[in-house]
């Protein structure tokens, strides 16, 4: 693969930081992509909100098995936004643990399964990173599932998750903080 110019994704979309992710997952899997210009491109990709997003959402859900191992280089690119990357990792492991009992409700188990996948992926970039910023989310979440004020509320009346979603966002991020 050419060398890639992005060193600076304040001002990409969503879907262009997708349609990167994409890309560079395929590389990886080829064996095309040197370490360190995966390391430049998802620090440019995390320093941005939208960057983050695409990042996260591609690599949490792809169906190739890379994210079940993250490279040292993917740690540390992720580890440049510490705060932005914890606000991610704490909602995904919210979102995919509510959604798991969603798709199971409604019989679509193989969803449930990628909903389960996305949050043990995500459960275990929190471990390798190791994050501060992680903790103190996580905590800020756990409280807000538990008692429907403070800091995540409005994320949590936004996806409209429900008693058993919210004890299931509850006990995940929970299990964070039990771990400090």
């Amino acid at each position: 693969m050419a060398e890639t110019p992005l060193t600076d994704a304040s001002e990409i979309t969503f879907e262009e930081a997708i349609a990167l992710t994409q890309t560079i997952l395929t590389q990886l899997g080829l064996g095309n992509m040197a370490e360190a210009e995966i390391a430049k491109i998802v620090t440019a990709l995390v320093a941005s909100e939208n960057g983050a997003r695409g990042f996260f959402v591609t690599y949490l859900t792809d169906d190739r098995p890379l994210a079940d191992h993250p490279s040292d280089s993917i740690v540390q690119a992720l580890k440049s936004s510490p705060v932005g990357v914890a606000e991610l990792l704490v909602k995904n492991l919210a979102m995919s643990s509510a959604m798991a009992i969603a798709h199971r409700r409604n019989q679509a188990e193989s969803m449930a399964q990628g909903s389960d996948r996305v949050k043990r992926r995500t459960l275990h970039l929190i471990e390798r990173l190791q994050l501060p910023e992680v903790t103190e989310k996580a905590a800020q979440l756990r409280d807000s599932a538990a008692t429907g004020t403070g800091e995540y509320e409005a994320f949590l009346q936004r996806w409209g998750y429900d008693a058993e979603q919210r004890q299931a966002i509850e006990q995940a991020v929970g299990a964070i903080v039990a771990q400090e």
